[in-house]
């Protein structure tokens, strides 16, 4: 019998277990995979010091630490995500940002919310169109729901109630999907945008049932390719979108004590540009205690999962084998300029302020709420709990936030696509934050490119901050050489690739927002360094120091189960070995 052997023997005894096909009746395991989106190594170290995080102190005293965790490169939160649950890279995902460019690709049948343009798809053709995998792709994002008319909430008493809370994937306009010329233009769908298969793909198909909650409908890539456009390897997806305009939610009270029915509702404000219909301020992220009140919605999801129901409670279901969701709490804390108040950090040693440090004891708090529902349930010794980040968030000294009033999509304007341009007045603009991913009309004019930024910095005409340019050969080590492959029409090379990267000085964000104060998608090690905790009550306390990747989660999470890591695709490409140190 293998339901008395836990994490220990599972790490101990790898041959044997993965041989198992799927995943034996007698066998109870679960893993809880939770992302503190923003959230540092150091956070942790340092809220363990001051006593701020005492439910995550007491999984660390039942688990493993890893201090040089590094999160994927570009550290944005699709590639992020993504490469925790495949075990891959952006160079074998094929997932660069939520807002990219594939040179294949045809753009959306219709312009998207945030103004990627619609267009023609001719079959057979290659094209070249911006992807969009964010909320503006929903049917109305302003809403909770994404607008998805099919979805309702269900109160305390069991009855469904009118559309707010729970749109999922079905939040997604299919129209505003790029389509894929090779595939008789058929709108390509986030989780068949990525190339690789995932651990909710390999534990649905081992028998095992599946749960996510995410921050927006096209998180539901977590499932991994399905060639349908339904993401069936998730059976429990959720996601209260976080970017929708602020509503009260009566009877939804925070681990932190915070009554969400008291939230001032804040009014869509005008806009010029015509695709655009949302709104510039009051979604979720515009103040430190509404944030936690949507992210309370999915800890109560995991709850209800925890529970035996479905993410509203409104049915019963298996307890997940894994299950989990993300925190905006903490990458809100870190970044939010708040009338006039700043959170972050006060200096380079990562000391938090006020509202970050607040930020961090709601995480804790909703953490120990599940911790101690899988006591309850009497979850606890047969449930994994793996604890990480998407990304980090850089500068954590925030005195070496600098915004430097231009960018390299600024410089090489005349050589990237216009659905990319600055001057395109209702475009959704290049992709910058502290990092600049450029793909150019013609990839023959990379070495012109580059050279015109180089110049553009030396001249002093643009104060760029140019730390280090990746192309050519440099960026071929990281991604694979960009092009259209052979196969679609072209002289070979990755469509998603592309061709110029450029990791700016530590602190030069290209965003241009007055309400930030740090961002994240680049290589820095704020941006890149994570918190990992493994934990389970079978576990002795342990620090690990050797440098490990957030991509090394997704096979360690199938030996947990008692699967091959090797079903996963990208371990396979990458070699990608289970986590040292259990």
């Amino acid at each position: 019998m293998l339901k008395k052997l836990y994490i220990g023997a599972l790490i101990a005894a790898p041959v044997l277990l993965s041989a198992a096909p799927t995943l034996a009746n007698e066998v109870d395991r679960h893993v809880l995979l939770i992302s503190i989106d923003g959230m540092h190594a150091l956070d942790y170290e340092n809220c363990k010091a001051a006593g701020t995080c005492p439910n995550l102190k007491e999984l660390g005293e039942h688990g493993v630490h890893y201090l040089r965790t590094t999160s994927s490169r570009p550290s944005d939160s699709f590639p992020g995500l993504m490469s925790i649950v495949t075990g891959g890279s952006p160079k074998t995902l094929g997932v660069y940002y939520d807002v990219a460019y594939d040179r294949v690709l045809a753009p959306p049948a219709v312009t998207t919310n945030y103004g990627v343009a619609g267009g023609t798809c001719t079959p057979g053709v290659a094209n070249g169109t911006r992807t969009e995998y964010e909320e503006g792709i929903d049917f109305d994002y302003t809403l909770m729901n994404g607008g998805n008319s099919t979805a309702y909430t269900i109160t305390s008493d069991g009855k469904s109630t009118s559309p707010v809370i729970d749109g999922g994937y079905l939040a997604i306009n299919p129209q505003m999907l790029p389509r894929d010329p090779f595939a008789q233009c058929a709108p390509v769908y986030p989780w068949n945008f990525v190339r690789a298969n995932t651990i909710f793909g390999v534990i649905h198909q081992a028998g095992g049932y599946t749960a996510w909650a995410d921050k927006h409908g096209v998180y539901a890539s977590v499932s991994g390719p399905t060639g349908t456009a339904t993401p069936s390897n998730v059976d429990d997806y959720y996601a209260p979108e976080i970017n929708s305009n602020v509503v009260p939610m009566p009877g939804i009270i925070t681990a932190a004590g915070f009554d969400c029915g008291t939230v001032s509702t804040a009014k869509p404000v005008a806009t010029t540009n015509p695709p655009y219909v949302g709104s510039v301020t009051g979604d979720w992220t515009g103040n430190w205690d509404y944030v936690t009140c949507n992210d309370q919605l999915k800890v109560n999801a995991v709850l209800n999962w925890i529970n035996g129901r479905t993410h509203l409670s409104g049915k019963s279901a298996p307890v997940p084998t894994i299950f989990g969701m993300n925190f905006q709490s903490v990458s809100v804390g870190q970044k939010l300029i708040w009338k006039g108040i700043k959170g972050g950090y006060q200096d380079a040693q990562g000391t938090p302020t006020e509202p970050m440090k607040g930020q961090i004891e709601y995480v804790d708090a909703a953490i120990g709420q599940m911790v101690d529902a899988l006591r309850h349930a009497h979850l606890l010794d047969s449930t994994t709990i793996i604890i990480t980040a998407k990304h980090g968030q850089s500068p954590i000294d925030t005195n070496r936030f600098v915004e430097p009033g231009s960018s390299p999509a600024t410089v090489l304007d005349n050589y990237i696509p216009y659905s990319e341009s600055v001057n395109n007045p209702t475009g959704i603009g290049p992709t910058e934050d502290d990092i600049s991913l450029l793909w150019l009309n013609h990839s023959s004019d990379t070495q012109a490119a580059v050279d015109a930024l180089e110049q553009a910095q030396l001249s002093g005409a643009a104060n760029l901050g140019l730390g280090q340019i990746f192309y050519g050969d440099s960026l071929a080590q990281l991604f694979g050489k960009p092009g259209i492959p052979v196969a679609n029409g072209g002289t070979g090379g990755d469509p998603r690739t592309p061709d110029i990267v450029v990791a700016p000085n530590v602190g030069i964000v290209y965003t241009g927002s007055s309400k930030k104060q740090a961002e994240h998608g680049g290589f820095a090690w704020d941006d890149t360094n994570v918190m990992l905790l493994v934990s389970n009550r079978s576990l002795e306390p342990r620090t690990v120091r050797s440098f490990v990747e957030t991509s090394q989660i997704a096979p360690t999470v199938l030996q947990i189960l008692g699967l091959d890591p090797k079903d996963l695709s990208a371990v396979r490409a990458e070699g990608t070995p289970v986590l040292p140190g259990l």
